[in-house]
């Protein structure tokens, strides 16, 4: 334990001074003055001693929330305890970690009656996924005397592990699809000729196809008709990201693999409510995590676990290793959500050949995140050379990357350009369409 002197200390040391303008006339006066400093100096390291041990008996505990979610506030509390039977001066302070933001002061200072217990709480905003610490609290008391705050540390060390805001999630899903999302989306989709799952028998209008006319239940009812199917509850859904390098890429403060991150699980919230069952595969040069197609609250809980310290890495990703894996472990017939970014010839080569591990049996859907809005780079007339060029290079980018989509669509998927702003609602929009239509 250490201590620091007080304001009290300092002004006793300032009186003792004073006498020093004496010397001259008496030279007793200096001896005076240097037994009066070590006194005061032995007063306050006694006082420290002795004060010590009431710091030792403070007890001190951290409430800390039960998940972090990133950009979202945190609060932290501290709660002190004094067990003695004398009125304590105090002052703590937290140690939090630098890659939290803090919103308010982590320092207080109060007097803490015997026997009795009192709280301070700041706010944190995560800023980033991935677990940090909290360190041990920084207590000082006043000693008796009040020379000297003695200063030690109380508490333990916490671990705290900061996940993607699953709110965010849900609030770009109620944004994204209004009313369906808690509407549409919920109810069972009944369409004539569309969907795979048998609903019930009635009789034949005009305008039914002629494939679903039961001839068996026709001939036992003397009249045609006709099977009517509704779009099926529990499919697959599955949500492939990549971290490559393209993915590290910032836009508005914030990586294109978080934004990613953050579609995915509003993907997984509007596949929850309509019956369905959402995957997830993170995948780079190697597959850095897998859960299979589930859905309820201990899933969604787990997929927040998975995707809390995930980062992209700068390396290029393997699609025919992330296709191949999609396709050897997922058997039923997916809707499979590829969020990537391709702006050459060549990964946008092998994400077409390897695309071809997922048909038939799957229906691919990918989205290229762009950096930003291309489209709006060219739309206006180059004032300067290097405009010329800027647009240039943005006409090739486009060009390319419209190329790579009519060759997904060309196989039999789906394809989306997009940038951050837009990937949510056009993931969860397409994904409602091909619902709605049973292309599963």
């Amino acid at each position: 334990m250490r201590f620091v002197v007080s304001k009290r200390f300092l002004l006793l040391a300032a009186v003792g001074v004073l006498p020093l303008g004496a010397v001259w006339v008496l030279p007793q006066v200096g001896y005076g003055v240097a037994i009066y400093d070590l006194l005061l100096v032995f007063a306050a390291v006694t006082d420290h001693m002795i004060s010590r041990r009431r710091l030792a008996e403070l007890q001190l505990q951290r409430g800390l929330e039960r998940r972090f979610a990133i950009s979202a506030e945190a609060i932290v509390k501290i709660r002190v305890h004094n067990p003695t039977s004398r009125t304590i001066r105090l002052r703590i302070k937290d140690e939090y970690p630098d890659q939290l933001q803090l919103i308010d002061p982590r320092e207080a200072e109060f007097d803490l009656r015997p026997q009795m217990d009192a709280e301070f709480s700041y706010r944190v905003k995560p800023t980033r996924r991935g677990k940090y610490e909290f360190g041990r609290t920084a207590v000082r008391i006043r000693s008796i005397l009040g020379l000297v705050w003695s200063q030690g540390e109380l508490g333990e060390t916490e671990t705290v592990k900061v996940y993607p805001n699953i709110r965010r999630a849900r609030e770009i899903e109620l944004k994204a699809l209004g009313a369906q999302s808690y509407m549409s989306i919920q109810r069972r989709s009944i369409r004539r000729g569309e969907g795979r799952e048998f609903e019930s028998m009635r009789d034949y209008v005009r305008g039914d196809e002629l494939r679903h006319i039961s001839w068996t239940a026709t001939a036992r009812r003397t009249r045609l008709t006709t099977r009517q199917y509704q779009i099926e509850r529990e499919q697959n859904v599955v949500v492939a990201i990549d971290a490559g390098r393209l993915m590290t890429g910032r836009v508005d403060g914030e990586t294109k693999f978080e934004s990613a991150v953050h579609a995915a699980l509003a993907l997984v919230s509007a596949s929850a409510r309509s019956g369905d069952n959402c995957g997830l595969v993170v995948f780079g040069r190697r597959i850095r995590t897998y859960l299979p197609p589930k859905r309820g609250t201990d899933h969604i809980d787990a997929m927040l676990e998975s995707l809390h310290d995930i980062e992209p890495d700068l390396i290029e990703p393997s699609y025919a290793r992330a296709f191949q894996f999609i396709s050897s472990n997922i058997k039923k017939r997916s809707f499979v959500a590829v969020l990537t970014d391709v702006i050459d010839k060549d990964s946008s080569r092998e994400l077409i050949h390897s695309l071809r591990l997922l048909r038939p049996r799957h229906l691919p859907l990918v989205l290229t995140v762009g950096d930003r809005d291309l489209r709006s780079a060219v739309s206006s007339e180059p004032a300067s050379i290097r405009e010329v060029f800027t647009q240039s290079a943005a006409e090739e980018v486009i060009l390319q990357r419209e190329s790579a989509l009519r060759l997904v669509e060309s196989i039999g998927g789906l394809a989306v350009d997009v940038n951050t702003q837009t990937l949510a609602p056009r993931l969860l929009q397409t994904y409602l369409r091909v619902k709605e239509r049973g292309l599963l």
